[in-house]
């Protein structure tokens, strides 16, 4: 099993105030799944996200990802584990805006460490995946939204992570545009990508192959399409 989370709990103090985000949620994510996660604001979807891509820890609870205890692990590994396992797509793109659409996506690759050549060869190769070898050299402030969400996305392929955490990844593009990116993502599932979305949105969520709502931070409906 790819991801194994058993009784998670998540509890944020605000003040002298305990607050739960998300409470005892169990859930297993084999290979090469495609995943929505539904719920309101609040019920703990964005927590549980977090949680998954190794960016927060759990109050308690175990999480197995690769059958290696997460809580285990030191900061230098967890560091590892989103760099080499885990592509992260955001809403708002988190494009830097003074370099080229080939920079953004190359920037892993130098923080990495990789050789120059390698790192060319894979930012032209991710590059023609998503649709942009002809945007290479522009700048986020030259690309419609949907072109910046698509950089976005090759920037979390390049270094060819098992899964792929998107939160949100439609919410800043209009419907038609939505569209084209959810076919990206259906895609890379197509190819291999494990994939795990947020969503609020239902026709989103229609994408995946499964999808699990949450209510007040516990698991609500757990449903596959298959």
């Amino acid at each position: 099993m790819l991801i194994e989370l058993r009784d998670i709990s998540k509890i944020y103090t605000v003040g002298t105030e305990e607050v739960p985000a998300v409470r005892s949620i169990s859930l297993t994510v084999p290979e090469r799944e495609y995943l929505a996660i539904m719920g309101p604001s609040g019920s703990g979807k964005s927590t549980l996200m977090n949680i998954i891509g190794c960016l927060d820890t759990p109050t308690s609870g175990s999480y197995l990802l690769k059958q290696r205890e997460v809580s285990s692990l030191d900061d230098d590994e967890l560091a590892e584990i989103r760099s080499s396992e885990i592509g992260f797509v955001f809403q708002t793109f988190n494009l830097l805006p003074r370099m080229t659409t080939f920079q953004n996506v190359e920037l892993p690759l130098i923080y990495g460490r990789a050789a120059r050549a390698d790192r060319s060869d894979r930012v032209w190769e991710v590059l023609e995946a998503v649709g942009l070898r002809e945007r290479a050299l522009h700048r986020p402030n030259e690309l419609s939204g949907g072109q910046r969400q698509r950089v976005a996305i090759a920037r979390a392929l390049i270094n060819r992570p098992s899964i792929i955490l998107a939160d949100e990844p439609t919410g800043n593009l209009d419907s038609t545009t939505g569209e084209e990116i959810m076919q990206i993502f259906g895609e890379l599932n197509r190819a291999g990508n494990t994939i795990i979305l947020v969503t609020h949105e239902q026709y989103i969520a229609e994408h995946a192959q499964r999808v699990v709502k949450l209510h007040d931070g516990m698991i609500a409906s757990d449903v596959s399409s298959a």
